[in-house]
């Protein structure tokens, strides 16, 4: 069977069309400026913010679709790695010596902010460790792109990205900065601590009392802010944060990586057969956890501070990891 020239060549005109619209459809799906759900945020944001509409069309026709950000938030390391992986990345000997250096080069700050909240210097420190490398390593993303491709593009936390992105807007005019310019993590978590947008409206302070609020080039206000946030969230000075424990006896499952937030007297732990390695009032609440390390499952019982650490990361290998860097830190800064 033959076909003419003519319908060859309208054949073949219909290939091309069905290759280049949805390449087309696809370039126009990465600017944001005609997105529905962005000219619906643009719009509150207009009404309720008093922004300025050609501001914000401005900002957005010049946000992009991110597609690596879609990838990376579908595979966080608490959930793709068990624990003795998840720990080496960040409990190593050269974070550990990095951050004894900067313990010392920022002794007096850091002294300031336990001594004015309680929480420890090598936990702060241990923080700030764990987040960006003592702020080495702070993001390369664009925080307009990666909030706006998660608030406009990830359905399962639409809501959430949504509001931090209208609190990042509303934060970079407080601050007088532009938005466009401004670079995190590819879930929008800025500077030092990695803080959220409404986090850093909510918990960062002037710690060095210049008039200005900087966690991202601002050592000082990045140890305060971190110090002011587990403040904030309850952390309880001199107590406990986690103590290993020995399993004896059968303890049921459910009981185990069950939650957070501390539910059972270690009394309940301690007659089920999970006894705690290190002092413990036997009615302070735990929670306990079964990790998978180098040697075969570590168990654990985690106390209120622990639970304070997971309020900054909801994860326990996170909380875990930055209390093991801490107890580094705080072994070689005395050595």
């Amino acid at each position: 069977m033959t076909m003419t020239y003519e319908c060859l060549h309208t054949a073949w005109r219909w290939v091309l069309l069905c290759i280049l619209l949805p390449l087309v459809a696809c370039a126009e799906a990465e600017n944001y400026a005609t997105h529905p759900a962005a000219e619906a945020f643009i719009a509150r944001l207009v009404a309720e913010d008093e922004f300025s509409r050609g501001e914000l069309e401005r900002i957005f026709a010049a946000a992009e679709r991110q597609d690596s950000i879609l990838e990376a938030i579908a595979r966080p390391a608490e959930k793709t790695k068990p624990w003795h992986e998840y720990r080496q990345i960040f409990v190593t000997d050269k974070r550990a010596r990095q951050g004894v250096q900067f313990m010392r080069e920022h002794h007096d700050t850091l002294a300031r902010a336990e001594a004015e909240t309680g929480v420890p210097s090598s936990i702060i420190a241990a923080v700030l460790g764990v987040e960006t490398y003592y702020g080495r390593i702070t993001g390369s993303y664009s925080v307009v792109n990666a909030l706006a491709t998660l608030a406009f593009d990830y359905s399962p936390r639409s809501d959430f990205f949504t509001r931090e992105l209208r609190h990042f807007l509303i934060l970079a005019r407080e601050q007088g900065l532009e938005p466009l310019s401004l670079k995190g993590s590819y879930a929008g978590a800025m500077g030092y601590g990695q803080f959220m947008p409404s986090s850093y409206r909510s918990y960062a302070v002037d710690f060095d009392g210049d008039g200005r609020v900087d966690i991202w080039e601002n050592p000082a206000d990045a140890i305060g802010s971190v110090a002011n946030y587990f403040r904030k969230h309850g952390w309880r000075p001199d107590e406990s944060v986690i103590l290993p424990a020995r399993k004896s006896g059968d303890i049921p499952d459910s009981w185990m990586n069950a939650a957070l937030k501390p539910e059972r007297p270690v009394a309940q732990f301690i007659a089920a057969g999970l006894d705690p390695l290190g002092d413990v009032e036997d009615s302070a609440l735990a929670t306990a956890l079964a990790l998978e390390g180098d040697d075969g499952t570590e168990y654990w019982l985690g106390l209120h501070n622990f639970y304070v650490i997971t309020r900054y990361n909801h994860s326990a290998m996170y909380a875990l990891s930055v209390y093991q860097l801490s107890q580094r830190l705080q072994m070689e800064g005395d050595a």
